[in-house]
């Protein structure tokens, strides 16, 4: 700057001098000045974005309003950090500012620029650590679920064991002659290889298990509380249990079915805990199928995989939701960046959760149409206002309550799938919102 710069800016501004830990503006208070900064240090943070503060200010640098900027109140909450030395400069004062310092507007711009840059980046980064949040959080639950499942069926699982270690000593001190521990076997494993087939099937449960606790009743057999249910879900009926009769009296046939509810227990608390352990892997494949983890940027994808793998992680919000699902066959595979497309994906269905409030429907369909392939994701929830239909990719633009969303999920969405050299639209009336993207199939137009 010249000379003559300098003597008009400091002949023109007003000093003002701030303690530390003083407020100097407010988040929402009407931003009416420029300030450029001679001495000390101010952040600046939101009140609805945490502890960390957002822009720090230090001697040296320009900030509030400045010439051909459309800011109309402070973003955050301004305090000094040290004593704080600045030059203010009222709006009015900003056309003979301009008119007076021909560089002054090349500054103002790029400083205009600059700060556009970092708070996008920052928020892009709050976004994605948000988005994070809430997939760490989806995993948690899914992950607590299975893994609670398996930690309780071990633990009784061993419970169970050190009872059928009894009852098999107890079967052993009947002393019964080879044939008949041969018929005891074989009726054994036919109960077992029926309960395999029965499992899962709840019908006539209940009353199998009063027509076993009759019979067990009637023939002195103790403890029929413990064993009539294990025996009514697998299957086995009073009529079962009449070839025991012909060798064994009352105390025999206790011990054999005691010890036979036994492993009918263990063998459903084993089985338990390995569809917890499959479910756990399940859940693993799906989180490195959704990210692509060790994988190239550009995959070869099919998208309906990676809907439902972005649905896996959403499970937690999908208990009273129905899911319908339409997906065109034989859909070709197309070439993209895999997982920023999972994160389109997990944009567009948290805001049909959101707009559902978790209970509702949600339609996803994939088709073709003409050259590309045309997703699209609907929900029943009451819809985006028509005024509001052309504003909801605009950056920072959200109609969630404050510290719910930072308005860059849709921005985002819209980026990711131009960079495919995509399409993203909206059409939404009560009761029907649908998002429609539309990507390239052939290869070579999409980069």
């Amino acid at each position: 700057m010249e000379e003559f710069e300098y003597e008009w800016l400091a002949t023109h501004g007003i000093e003002r001098f701030v303690e530390p830990g003083e407020t100097i503006f407010r988040e929402g208070d009407p931003a009416n000045e420029m300030t450029i900064m001679l001495k000390g240090e101010v952040h600046v943070r939101r009140e609805h974005g945490g502890p960390a503060a957002f822009w720090i200010g230090r001697s040296g640098q320009i900030t509030g309003l400045m010439p051909y900027s459309r800011m109309k109140t402070y973003g955050g909450h301004g305090y000094a950090v040290a004593k704080t030395w600045g030059l203010r400069y009222p709006k009015s004062i900003f056309p003979e500012m301009i008119a007076a310092l021909p560089s002054m507007t090349q500054r103002c711009v790029s400083v205009l620029l600059d700060r556009v840059r970092e708070i996008t980046r920052m928020e892009q980064q709050t976004e994605k650590l948000n988005a994070l949040g809430k997939l760490a959080g989806n995993l948690a639950h899914e992950l607590n679920n299975p893994a609670s499942a398996a930690q309780r069926a071990a633990s009784g699982l061993l419970d169970e064991l050190h009872v059928y270690g009894h009852e098999k000593f107890r079967l052993g001190g009947l002393c019964l002659s080879e044939s008949h521990l041969l018929v005891v076997r074989k009726w054994q494993d036919a109960v077992h290889a029926h309960a395999k087939e029965v499992r899962g099937k709840t019908e006539d449960i209940a009353t199998r298990e009063d027509q076993l606790s009759t019979w067990l009743r009637d023939h002195k057999v103790e403890d029929s509380w413990r064993i009539a249910p294990e025996l009514a879900e697998a299957g086995v009926t009073p009529d079962a249990l009449e070839c025991l009769t012909g060798f064994l009296d009352a105390d025999a046939i206790t011990v054999v079915l005691t010890q036979l509810a036994s492993s009918l227990r263990a063998r459903g608390m084993a089985e338990a805990m390995l569809d917890s352990t499959n479910r756990i892997f399940d859940l693993i494949r799906a989180v490195k199928d959704y990210s692509y983890m060790d994988q190239a940027p550009i995959q070869e994808i099919d998208i309906p995989t990676g809907l439902e793998n972005t649905l896996t992680m959403l499970q937690s919000r999908l208990q009273h939701v129905e899911i319908e699902r339409r997906y065109a066959p034989d859909l070709p595979h197309i070439s993209a960046y895999a997982s920023e497309l999972n994160q389109v994906w997990m944009a567009l269905l948290e805001n049909a959760l959101d707009a559902i409030a978790d209970r509702g429907k949600i339609t996803l369909s994939v088709h073709v149409s003409g050259d590309m392939l045309l997703i699209e994701v609907w929900d029943d929830g009451p819809g985006i206002p028509p005024e509001l239909q052309d504003r909801i990719f605009e950056p920072f633009f959200t109609t969630k309550a404050p510290g719910l969303g930072l308005g860059l999920g849709l921005d985002s969405v819209q980026r990711t799938i131009r960079k495919h050299r995509g399409y993203v639209r909206v059409q939404s009336e009560p009761g029907a919102t649908c998002f429609q993207i539309r990507l390239p199939i052939e290869q070579l137009q999409a980069y």
